[in-house]
C-alpha cells in the first residue's frame, strides 16, 4: 500500500522537481509543469461515479497520451480510474492505497517524463538505463 510519503519521495527524487501546496493539496512539478497531484473526489465526481466512487487517497497523474490512459484503465481497473472531468485529457486517477510501490514509481516517472523538458527527460533516460 502506497502513501503520500512514497509519492513525495519518488517525485522529489526526480530531477528539477518541486512540491507545492494549492488549496491544501499537494502538487509536484517539473519546472513549471505539474505531473502528479493530490486529487480528492469532488461532488460532480461522486455523482458521476455513484456507488463505484472510491474511498481513500487519490493521486492524479499525467500520461503521455490518451492511448496510455486507456491502457492503464483496462490494465488494472481496481487501481486506475477516471471521471468525466478528465474526458479527453491525458491524465489518470489512481487509488493510492491499492498500488504497489514499483507500479507507483513507474506511474510517477512516466508522468514526469511526459511533462519534463525534452533535454531533461533525455538526460534522465540516458543516465537511468
Amino acid at each position: 500500500m502506497a502513501t503520500w510519503d512514497d509519492v513525495r519521495r519518488i517525485a522529489l527524487g526526480l530531477p528539477e522537481t518541486s512540491e507545492r501546496l494549492s488549496r491544501d493539496l499537494r502538487h509536484w512539478h517539473v519546472k513549471d509543469k505539474g505531473f502528479v497531484w493530490e486529487r480528492p473526489l469532488r461532488r460532480a465526481d461522486f455523482e458521476a461515479l455513484g456507488e463505484d466512487a472510491p474511498e481513500g487517497p487519490i493521486l492524479g497523474a499525467r500520461v503521455e497520451h490518451l492511448g496510455a490512459k486507456e491502457a492503464l484503465l483496462s490494465d488494472d481497473p481496481a487501481v486506475f480510474f477516471t471521471t468525466p472531468h478528465f474526458d479527453g485529457y491525458p491524465a489518470i486517477l489512481l487509488r493510492l492505497e491499492r498500488i504497489g510501490l514499483e507500479d507507483l514509481r513507474e506511474v510517477i516517472v512516466e508522468a514526469w517524463l511526459a511533462r519534463a523538458p525534452k533535454r531533461l527527460a533525455k538526460e534522465y533516460v540516458d543516465t537511468s538505463l
